[in-house]
């Protein structure tokens, strides 16, 4: 019995079917699950894509499966491994899908402290964060139809530096440096990069923080509480259907005071 099928009744769409298909990495939790309810809503087909929670996966398609029928896809493809854009593109090709957006939120992390970093543990979190995104683009480039969104998954650490990770704060304020510079070479297709900075959101990993962590953070948010999944999910749709929004890196944080 999936726990949370209740969720699903609000998904019928809130207009007729457009029938445009959008990719969506990291989609089955969090922001990224959050994002395909929204985009499952609004009538388009969805795939998402997970690391290695099979589980999660076969339960989200399953709790999709009646409101939003042929609509939802999950497939398992590794953010740190560039083999798994093989993946994608051959499930792309076997379902004759060409693509109106996409959402890049897969990325990693690594807490280790300074003098613990390693050149290992650095490269796999840009290879997460940076590398994967640039050539998941250049492979799927010819699939993205004209006037397509792209939309990256970027941090508020990108830009008050934080002291808990520092290849992601870095590699995140490379995310949006990446989508100032895509805007040029993706021009020609009139395809438009954007980015949501999220501040922290209620997510399984910030819901399970300690409660003076959370007090802590809390305390520095304008509105006194973390974002919902639900109200970020709302930003990314925004940038998809915003024709005229382009190069830009939207913070939703609250109103967070970072000093």
């Amino acid at each position: 019995m999936i726990q949370n099928r209740l969720t699903c009744r609000y998904l019928q769409p809130t207009e007729p079917l457009m029938s445009k298909t959008v990719l969506v990495t990291g989609g089955t939790k969090g922001i990224g699950r959050a994002v395909c309810e929204s985009l499952l809503r609004d009538g388009w087909v969805v795939v998402a894509t997970y690391v290695s929670d099979t589980m999660t996966a076969a339960e989200r398609t399953e709790a999709y499966a009646s409101d939003a029928p042929g609509r939802f896809f999950t497939l398992q493809a590794d953010c740190t491994d560039l083999g798994s854009l093989t993946t994608i593109d051959t499930f792309l090709d076997q379902h004759a899908m060409r693509l109106d957006a996409l959402v890049i939120n897969a990325g990693i992390t690594d807490r280790a402290a300074f003098e613990a970093i390693t050149p290992e543990s650095w490269r796999r979190v840009f290879m997460a964060n940076i590398d994967y995104p640039v050539f998941l683009i250049q492979r799927l480039y010819n699939r993205l139809n004209e006037q397509a969104a792209i939309v990256f998954t970027g941090s508020l650490m990108g830009i008050h530096p934080h002291a808990m990770s520092l290849s992601y704060g870095v590699s995140k304020a490379a995310v949006h440096a990446l989508v100032k510079n895509l805007v040029k070479f993706m021009a020609s297709k009139q395809i438009r990069v954007n980015a949501v900075a999220p501040g922290f959101v209620e997510t399984d990993w910030h819901r399970n923080k300690p409660a003076e962590i959370r007090r802590n953070i809390t305390e520095k948010i304008a509105t006194g509480r973390f974002c919902t999944p639900e109200e970020v999910a709302a930003v990314y749709l925004m940038l998809i259907h915003n024709t005229y929004m382009n190069g830009e890196v939207v913070v939703c944080d609250g109103g967070y005071m970072a000093s």
